[in-house]
């Protein structure tokens, strides 16, 4: 097994076993920070445009793997042991599989309790749509398509990057993906400024997501589900969905848990009517988010292994 492999092993293990780190100043929080100063120097220097948006990007990705870059070199000089798991951290910091889930079992639990306000509040951390007026159903669906979609940002495509360009290629894409999450926005403040950032993570995604949608068809029995729907909804809808990458997760969770998601739903105060993927069999349920949350681990592990086996095999010394 070569170095990469042993790092992206300990990664995920240290994911499951500890989840985010929440005592510890997150390398995310800390790209967070540097993207608002990069945003309010590059405003200062050139308003609003695109040409703003482009170089607060780059100088937020820029900094980033540099500085993550500096780290792992000087863990080198250290020795292997230093390197490897300087390594594993950075890949650690980039995925959150244990996240996913425990966000999406929070609000079941809420639901199957009966405290909708709960759920409501808990969901409103995982989605950016208006949530205190979702009903029950509401909110089962909001979640589903939180960690279906979630399922190529948080684990799948880190994991992509990590596998093709080391701990620094988890490390791009985690910087990608915030900056996404920051101003990939469609409203007048970011519509303009935000672009570069939007489109950057429509590129890094758009290979993990069509890797990833076919292993949640064939993830479907493990939750029930068939693979022939599962795979029938996924090329009927998956390309629905306004964004080029999320609405094949979305799709292919959608055939394979047996309900629909997409529709109405609120963003900032207004109604917003997405296309919808999959169809509407029945009402989702609270039971929904715990079958979407095995779906997704399912589809996660087989990634992961299929991965490490491409990897294995590509590596020099590697058996064909």
């Amino acid at each position: 097994m070569d170095a990469l492999a042993r790092q992206v092993m300990t990664a995920c293990g240290l994911d499951l076993v500890l989840g985010d780190p929440r005592r510890l100043p997150h390398p995310v929080r800390l790209v967070g920070w540097l993207a608002g100063a990069a945003e309010t120097t590059c405003r200062r220097s050139a308003g609003g445009t695109h040409r703003a948006g482009v170089m607060a990007w780059s100088a937020t990705v820029g900094c980033t793997v540099g500085a993550a870059g500096l780290v792992l070199w000087l863990a080198s000089h250290a020795g292997v042991a230093a390197r490897d798991g300087v390594g594993a951290l950075l890949i650690y910091f980039a995925i959150a599989p244990r996240d996913l889930v425990t966000h999406g079992g929070a609000v079941q639990r809420a639901l199957a309790a009966g405290d909708l306000t709960a759920a409501r509040r808990r969901v409103a951390m995982m989605v950016s749509r208006d949530t205190e007026t979702l009903d029950a159903a509401g909110v089962a669906r909001a979640t589903v398509e939180s960690v279906a979609e979630n399922l190529v940002d948080a684990v799948t495509a880190p994991l992509f990057w990590a596998l093709v360009l080391g701990p620094l290629g988890a490390v791009a894409y985690r910087a990608i993906n915030t900056l996404d999450a920051m101003f990939g926005y469609r409203n007048a403040r970011y519509r303009q400024f935000g672009w570069a950032a939007a489109r950057a993570d429509d590129v890094a995604n758009w290979l993990p997501a069509r890797l990833t949608a076919p292993l949640l068809v064939l993830a479907a029995p493990l939750v029930g589900g068939e693979m022939r729907r599962a795979w029938r909804i996924l090329r009927r809808d998956g390309r629905r969905h306004s964004s080029p990458n999320s609405g094949l997760s979305e799709a292919a969770a959608a055939g394979a848990l047996g309900v629909q998601l997409g529709g109405v739903g609120r963003y900032f105060g207004q109604e917003v009517h997405k296309p919808t993927l999959g169809d509407a069999r029945r009402p989702l349920e609270p039971g929904d988010i715990g079958r979407a949350n095995r779906l997704c681990l399912a589809a996660a592990a087989l990634f992961l292994l299929l991965g490490l086996s491409a990897r294995l095999l590509l590596a020099p010394g590697g058996t064909p």
